[in-house]
């Protein structure tokens, strides 16, 4: 499959290195990010009720060719179809209490393009410096000269990290396997 919504069946799977075993328990740093909701967001303050927090490493730009190597990278591939899934299940998510942030390192004025074309519901932060990435030493990678972040999903309770979903794969499932998560953990 080469369109941006699909995934090709031959992608190499990432592996379960362990970086995020950590995580469950501790709580959001307090850092605070530009989101496409024009304001910014304090990850340390969102209230109570649970948060979904999923990092993905980047989506393609219109124009611009994918990093060289891109598909070969294990879990690079897969931004929007994951995107797109989170904004399938927003209903679903919202009836289980949960608030919905989408994060990675693209800068917010780009983010914004890509949610007004995907019709994304919820809101997209920009960690750009890997600020909130470096406070939780989130698992990165190196492409092209850019610093991403390996694609995680975390689910956070009153500002606390319930549940990570790490390695998350394929990106097309992960919103489903959360509201599963949230339907049975409710």
């Amino acid at each position: 499959m080469s369109s941006l919504h699909g995934l090709r069946d031959n992608l190499p799977r990432p592996i379960d290195d362990g970086a995020c075993d950590y995580l469950t328990g501790m709580m959001l740093p307090a850092v605070v990010l530009s989101s496409t909701g024009g304001h910014d967001v304090s990850l340390a303050a969102l209230g109570p009720g649970r948060t979904i927090l999923y990092y993905y490493p980047r989506t393609g730009v219109p124009g611009e060719s994918l990093p060289q190597g891109w598909d070969a990278i294990p879990g690079a591939r897969g931004s929007t179809p994951q995107a797109c899934a989170f904004r399938d299940h927003a209903a679903d998510l919202a009836r289980l209490g949960a608030q919905v942030f989408e994060l990675s390192t693209q800068d917010t004025p780009y983010q914004h393009e890509m949610a007004e074309h995907l019709h994304l519901p919820f809101e997209v932060l920009s960690d750009v410096q890997c600020t909130f990435a470096d406070a939780l030493r989130l698992p990165t990678f190196t492409v092209d000269g850019m610093r991403l972040i390996k694609r995680l999903t975390l689910i956070a309770r009153e500002n606390r990290i319930e549940r990570g979903f790490y390695p998350v794969f394929p990106p097309s499932s992960s919103a489903s396997d959360v509201v599963a998560w949230l339907e049975n953990h409710a």
